[in-house]
């Protein structure tokens, strides 16, 4: 049987301070995403923590997909 580690995603953060709010809280993200685009909704598995600085999963994502691997 495979194991599963849930992961958390970060979506949308734009200041420091939303950043480390949201880590004091979620800890460490996994994976961090510009925006929700359909590249994010992809790389979220099923007990994944998916949390937005703005919007929700609900939201419509983005017809533009972002290069997640060069935000930092």
């Amino acid at each position: 049987m495979d194991t599963f580690t849930p992961c958390v995603h970060f979506v949308a953060f734009r200041k420091d301070s939303e950043f480390w709010s949201a880590v004091r809280v979620w800890g460490r993200p996994d994976f961090f995403h510009r925006v929700w685009d359909h590249r994010v909704m992809g790389d979220v598995a099923p007990g994944d923590t998916v949390v937005f600085a703005k919007g929700t999963d609900q939201d419509e994502p983005s017809k533009f997909t972002f290069n997640d691997s060069e935000v930092f």
